[in-house]
């Protein structure tokens, strides 16, 4: 196996040096007969590099599209998780630019199977904001069910899956990679309505939807993730009123903490959550304003135990003290 891999190495080598090589020209550098060269030639087809054959004496062979760059051999998941890491690093300031650049060159490296699967998930992907809870364990997503999704997404392919245990029938527009979580962003045939349903929480049907006409969604894609998930896909999720105006808030917060809808001058109401009490606590304790929360009971229950904490950290104050308010001095129920 290792002559078997090394001259298939060095054939590759030999195919990049020139436009086109003979058969027997080959089988004399390699020191194999013609017959190991064809052998070979079709081992590397096999593998996804397009080897041509031209016409001429005893034979010539060339390296296709796909093939002038030096071999890089990744399995399908490898493939696609490598295009998902330098996807979300374009988002990272610094280094977009460059994380772009080794995103095309991979696709250029890449067998054309493959590539056309890369190129699939990189089209079909948007990243949110980045806002994350390093306590929270990451949920397991399939790579390849990624790339069947993105493949369904370029080719207006619909989708069947179970979703919560109900079953669904999606158009699917987009995938969108927030808060260490996958989303499919697609209408639903039935309703028409939009939604986004997270990636690991869904398992395909077979067969899948008919093929449809793409409808652009009226909304920004991630924008509208981030909304419905505040809505329906945190494990916590309240409503808190801010005492100052929506325009304040938003300038103060990571959209990817929630949403802000304005309710007069001097208030608002923040729609947030999380995947735990703790990190909700955290989120609005550093928005630097006064709120009001009413609820869930465990948020209550759990700023109650803070406001204790924190009055007893300050000047000594024992366990007696009166609790301390809000964000900064709001009443916290």
């Amino acid at each position: 196996m290792t002559t078997t891999a090394g001259r298939l190495l060095a054939l590759l080598g030999l195919l990049q040096s020139r436009a086109e090589w003979s058969g027997p020209e080959l089988a004399t550098r390699l020191d194999v007969t013609d017959r190991t060269v064809r052998n070979d030639v079709a081992r590397l087809r096999e593998l996804g590099y397009p080897v041509d054959a031209v016409r001429g004496p005893g034979g010539r062979y060339r390296l296709g599209v796909g093939g002038k760059l030096p071999p890089l051999v990744l399995d399908d998941e490898e493939a696609v998780a490598i295009a998902v890491g330098l996807r979300a690093a374009t988002a990272v300031v610094g280094i977009e630019e460059s994380s772009a650049r080794a995103l095309g060159k991979l696709e250029q490296v890449l067998p054309d199977r493959l590539r056309r699967q890369v190129a699939a998930l990189r089209d079909a992907t948007e990243a949110g904001p980045v806002n994350t809870d390093s306590n929270v364990e990451d949920p397991a997503v399939d790579p390849a069910l990624l790339t069947e999704l993105a493949a369904a997404i370029r080719d207006h392919q619909g989708l069947r899956f179970w979703y919560r245990e109900e079953p669904r029938e999606v158009e699917p527009v987009r995938l969108v990679a927030w808060q260490r979580r996958w989303y499919l962003v697609g209408r639903d045939v039935g309703s028409g309505g939009w939604e986004p349903y997270r990636v690991d929480w869904l398992e395909l049907r077979r067969p899948g939807g008919r093929r449809f006409t793409p409808v652009e969604p009226p909304f920004d894609l991630t924008e509208f993730v981030v909304r419905e998930v505040a809505r329906t896909g945190w494990a916590v999720h309240t409503r808190i009123v801010v005492h100052a105006p929506a325009h304040e808030v938003l300038e103060r917060i990571n959209p990817a903490v929630g949403t802000v809808e304005p309710r007069d001058e001097a208030t608002c109401v923040l729609v947030t959550g999380g995947d735990s009490i703790e990190t909700v606590a955290v989120w609005i304790g550093m928005l630097g304003l006064d709120f009001t929360v009413t609820g869930p009971p465990a948020l209550l229950d759990h700023l109650g135990v803070l406001s204790r904490r924190y009055a007893g950290a300050v000047g000594g104050a024992g366990a007696g003290a009166e609790p301390v308010s809000g964000a900064s001095g709001a009443p916290a129920r």
